[in-house]
């Protein structure tokens, strides 16, 4: 039997705030579903994480180190490969630039840290991804 954890679709965590990182994959863990959790704290390893190809979903924080995940979404939302990844932008200040620059990469959802549930997860998850 095949190890599960060698082909899991993986959720991509980019949040620079430790608490915030621990309550996303709390979040994510009562989703259920079997994806492995990856979690970093800049775009910079975030672009590094995206090369291993088992991305299925990222959760980004907009006001992170190395830039803002609004800049970041857009960049995706340009690259032939990851442009097809579902984006949640998880923010504490959502502003009405950030929702626009959002909505220009095709954010799958923008929602405040406060407002971030299981449900909003699973609205966002390709369906190849939401096994148990």
């Amino acid at each position: 039997m095949p190890d599960k954890s060698l082909t899991a679709p993986q959720c991509l965590i980019i949040e620079d705030s430790r608490f915030d990182q621990m309550m996303m994959t709390r979040v994510m863990q009562k989703t259920e579903q079997y994806i492995d959790i990856r979690v970093v704290s800049t775009l910079d390893a975030a672009r590094r994480a995206l090369l291993s190809g088992r991305v299925s979903l990222i959760l980004l924080d907009n006001n992170l180190p190395d830039g803002k995940g609004a800049n970041f979404a857009l960049e995706l939302a340009e690259h032939v490969t990851f442009s097809s990844i579902p984006v949640i932008l998880v923010s504490d200040w959502p502003s009405p630039f950030m929702f626009q620059k959002a909505k220009m990469a095709g954010v799958s959802n923008i929602v405040t840290k406060a407002d971030f549930t299981p449900e909003v997860i699973l609205s966002a998850m390709p369906e190849s991804a939401t096994m148990h």
